[in-house]
């Protein structure tokens, strides 16, 4: 019991905060090297080399000498111990390897679908242009579809004189696999020939960043696709979408909304095919991890390629202390990586946090959102960002800088410690947690979830497919991947996928099928079905006692519950900026001490507990 808390005080290197490092600036080998020592001082035990917007035009994307001052922090890294993570693209979005891909073949740049209202006349096509189809619209119009090259870029690495203009090389298309495979050819190969003698070891992932169907595009009204995706989207949806292509530009097409969602699936799986299987297959072969995150905060479906699963917290759309926190798209991300770690059977998931919260940025401000991670599941935090330089017009570039820079630098250490306990704490644990809710592979509900976060009542996202893919569901619930789920909230969905229908039976029947608002029309008749967040808790409290009772009610209250080595730890923090103070009771019998995890000092479990703003507590249980 004593090692367990020593590990805690003091966790392996492995669990420390891996911050974007932003290069920016004219590199030196010698700063580079301060910069790094820097960094282990400050209790920062690793990096993801991020080739950034600054860069001399001398320093090109995957140059001779941008790469010998990579294996110059590669190196530096090696003889202190500490861990690298590749990031993949010259800036962002990933996956065409700076403008490389389409210079080497003009057939792979960025293709959309567009549409053009026509009257009885065929469309002027141009070279490289081809007509998908001409639809009648509902008004009786007709309007032409057509697949073509797009005016799209991704963000450049080298300013436009002395900026903040910036190049914009052009996007490729990675709805083709032609064209991913020349970009694991242009940089994955490359990574692999210059640093796979340390793959594995001093070099543990490479980062992919947000990749999109159309880049950065310059058009307006332009739909994602390919050369020949309506066969892939047909095939997929397993109807003929073309009457329906109108609905992804008109919204007073018949059910519009619906069938915009259909063809967004069918692209996002297209994408799992010819971009993330195709990049995890080679990490795989070569022995690192893929990493980074997909486009959009709830694509959980396009975690299942990476070995780390993660996130993205950037441009203040979720602030701890705020709504955003339980309500909205975005405040499902932290549970979208959580979720597909565990039952994916992943080890860890990031999130990269901070990103574009600007300069007014405080220090509490990044503690909460700190909290808000690891009280989620998060077990790998990527700051955005360490900045090598904030010369001129640097600074200001999707700011704040979180680390050397910044006014809290002096005090990082006790941060990065407490980041890489709770890491810890995080990691090679058994979740406790009965309750999953459903979600589609680009959509995860968040109304439900915000009544079980209000109540203490933790939960996991289960993506659809789990449930005909490698999910076990009788009258007990649901098993998967060493979890198991009393109950199955379903929120939000229209129509559930079919696939899916004969273990809802088999829950529903069990009573273990809880729908909350409004009822999908292909449901089975036998749901608890519940309106209110009270009803929803009280429908939950018939299947499974609460592990977690808080005396009085705090809704802006969060807890996690894992069991790590025999021992049972209740992580605590809350979403507010006033003090707590409330009793708790758990479900874990055994000795109760309560930890604080910045400081690593033991409290007894005396009375009331009193949380202060931005603050995280664990009670540690032992079995006595």
């Amino acid at each position: 019991m004593t090692a367990l808390l020593d590990e805690f005080r003091n966790p392996p290197r492995e669990f420390s905060v891996l911050p974007f490092w932003f290069w920016n600036d004219t590199l030196d080998a010698a700063e580079i090297r301060r910069q790094i020592a820097d960094f282990e001082a400050h209790g920062v035990y690793g990096f993801v080399i991020h080739p950034r917007v600054g860069l001399p035009r001398d320093t090109g994307w995957m140059s001779e000498k941008l790469l010998g001052f990579v294996h110059v922090a590669v190196d530096e890294a090696k003889a202190r111990g500490l861990y690298v993570i590749l990031y993949d693209e010259g800036m962002y979005p990933s996956g065409s390897s700076s403008g490389q891909v389409v210079a080497a073949n003009p057939a792979h740049a960025c293709r959309g679908l567009a549409c053009v209202e026509v009257n009885g006349e065929a469309p002027v096509l141009k070279p490289g242009w081809t007509l998908l189809a001409t639809v009648p619209r509902r008004n009786g119009q007709r309007v032409a579809i057509i697949d073509r090259p797009i005016n799209s870029g991704i963000r450049g690495i080298h300013l436009i004189g002395e900026g903040p203009d910036e190049d914009e090389p052009p996007a490729s298309d990675l709805l083709n696999p032609e064209a991913v495979r020349s970009f694991i050819r242009l940089v994955y190969d490359k990574f692999a020939a210059e640093f796979g003698a340390e793959f594995g070891t001093t070099i543990i992932g490479i980062f992919t960043d947000e990749p999109s169907l159309v880049g950065r595009c310059n058009e307006k009204r332009i739909q994602p696709g390919t050369t020949g995706i309506l066969e892939h989207v047909n095939k997929f949806l397993g109807y003929d979408f073309t009457p329906h292509l109108p609905a992804l530009w008109f919204d007073d097409e018949p059910d519009a909304k619906r069938f915009r969602e259909d063809y967004h699936r069918a692209l996002g799986f297209r994408l799992e095919q010819t971009y993330y299987r195709q990049l995890s297959v080679w990490c795989t072969k070569h022995n690192v991890f893929l990493t980074g995150h997909p486009g959009e905060s709830d694509d959980i479906g396009l975690e299942r390629y990476f070995h780390i699963p993660g996130q993205d917290l950037v441009w203040r759309r979720v602030l701890a202390h705020e709504a955003s926190a339980i309500e909205g798209k975005e405040s499902t991300q932290g549970k979208c990586g959580s979720s597909a770690m565990l039952h994916l059977a992943r080890r860890r998931n990031s999130n990269e946090c901070f990103g574009a919260y600007g300069h007014e940025l405080t220090w509490d401000e990044m503690k909460a959102l700190t909290d808000w991670c690891f009280v989620r599941g998060v077990n790998l935090l990527v700051p955005h960002a360490f900045y090598y330089s904030i010369r001129g017009c640097r600074k200001d570039e999707r700011p704040p800088d979180v680390g050397p820079n910044s006014a809290w630098w002096g005090e990082y250490k006790a941060y990065a410690d407490f980041c890489r306990r709770l890491s810890w704490l995080n990691t090679d644990c058994e979740h406790v947690c009965g309750i999953s809710i459903l979600g589609e592979s680009d959509a995860l509900p968040w109304r439900a979830a915000a009544a079980c976060f209000a109540q203490q009542r933790d939960f996991n996202y289960l993506e659809a497919r789990h449930l005909w893919e490698d999910a076990r569901t009788d009258a007990s619930g649901i098993r998967i991947a060493g979890q198991h789920y009393s109950a199955l909230i379903v929120d939000g969905f229209e129509r559930v996928p079919a696939q899916a229908l004969p273990a809802l039976e088999i829950l529903a029947n069990a009573g273990r099928l809880i729908v909350y608002g409004t009822k999908a029309a292909n449901l089975p008749p036998r749901t608890v079905d519940t309106a209110t967040p009270d009803a929803l808790l009280s429908a939950l409290g018939v299947l499974m006692r609460a592990d977690v009772t808080v005396t009085p009610a705090q809704p802006k209250l969060r807890c996690r519950h894992v069991r790590k080595s025999g021992e049972d730890f209740y992580i605590f923090c809350h979403e507010a900026t006033t003090a707590l103070e409330f009793s708790v009771e758990v479900a874990a019998r055994g000795k109760q001490t309560w930890l604080d995890p910045l400081t690593t000092r033991e409290i007894p479990m005396d009375g009331p507990l009193r949380l202060a703003p931005c603050a995280t507590m664990i009670l540690r249980v032992v079995r006595e």
